[in-house]
């Protein structure tokens, strides 16, 4: 098999209220939610037709963890959400409410808009250029 990115860890402030936005909003699936102890829960989401990498919601615990909601990459998009529809998504998306800090454009590399999670973490909504044909 070789090696693989299985999770990344997405630092949030409570496991239920992100574990409703990303099921409910962005159509993720629960994959796992398994409790470790009293604190701590082992939670793992992913979009429904992921194949290799998810999300693992990390719930901060302390001062430093709970500075970097929202901010685990100093601002820049850290996420990127490929689909191949982008339109379809883009729409279903801003019906539940998600909210984009851009408007979709076409760019060399496919159809992309930004949008903030609950936390204000910086994703791509991204349709790849071998897809990008489509027209809203």
């Amino acid at each position: 098999m070789g090696q693989r990115i299985a999770h990344i860890t997405l630092v949030v402030t409570d496991y239920d209220e992100a574990i409703e936005f990303y099921t409910k909003n962005l159509n993720f699936n629960l994959l796992e939610d398994t409790e470790v102890d009293e604190e701590k829960r082992w939670v793992v989401i992913a979009p429904a037709d992921a194949k290799e990498c998810s999300l693992l919601l990390a719930r901060a615990t302390n001062e430093i963890q709970r500075a970097c909601i929202g901010n685990q990459t100093g601002g820049r998009v850290g996420f990127f959400l490929f689909t191949d529809n982008f339109w379809q998504d883009y729409r279903k998306m801003l019906d539940k409410g998600v909210s984009f800090i851009s408007t979709p454009k076409e760019e060399p590399y496919g159809i992309v808009a930004v949008f903030a999670d609950l936390y204000g973490n910086k994703w791509d909504l991204l349709e790849p250029r071998e897809k990008a044909n489509r027209q809203p």
